[in-house]
């Protein structure tokens, strides 16, 4: 991504948000897919990231329009708004990645699906790639990686984005 967008930058990072999360929100499905008789509670923890994953991605839709509405003027408070979904965001695929870790270390059916590895290691390292772009917009060139939660959850935050 390109930092050179000016007033647009805010455009910029919500067109990346909706493009990832949609993406993320595919992955649930590749992997499902993909993994023939997963444990079932994967199963339920990836249908649960579907949703949250389509839910966050519509919101950057909706952010998006704002913003377009707004012109060449964003308000202070959307600005804010976008940088906390933002964060929100990054937060977000931090613990889908956890997730994913998580299925590739301890399902039984991936140990023995060569190819879900190589697919699992593909899908973190492309959420990765949006996690580096958000802490770049968040934290600027000095960007500090931020640390999985530890005791992170094979479901969705419950945390809710207005």
């Amino acid at each position: 991504m390109q930092f050179y967008y000016g007033p647009h930058m805010p455009l910029r990072i919500l067109d990346e948000i909706e493009f990832w999360k949609h993406q993320e929100e595919e992955h649930t499905v590749v992997i499902r897919e993909l993994v023939s008789g997963l444990e079932a509670s994967y199963v339920d923890a990836l249908k649960k990231w579907e949703e949250a994953l389509s839910v966050t991605h519509q919101q950057a839709v909706r952010y998006i329009e704002s913003v377009i509405r707004a012109g060449y003027y964003v308000p202070e408070q959307l600005h804010q708004q976008v940088l906390h979904f933002v964060s929100f965001c990054l937060q977000q695929s931090l613990q889908f990645i956890e997730l994913c870790r998580q299925v590739k270390r301890k399902s039984a059916v991936v140990a023995q699906n060569p190819t879900a590895k190589v697919v699992l290691d593909h899908i973190i390292r492309e959420s990765e790639y949006f996690i580096g772009i958000a802490q770049l917009l968040l934290y600027g060139t000095q960007a500090a990686p931020v640390a999985p939660r530890a005791n992170s959850a094979a479901t969705p935050s419950d945390e809710k984005e207005s």
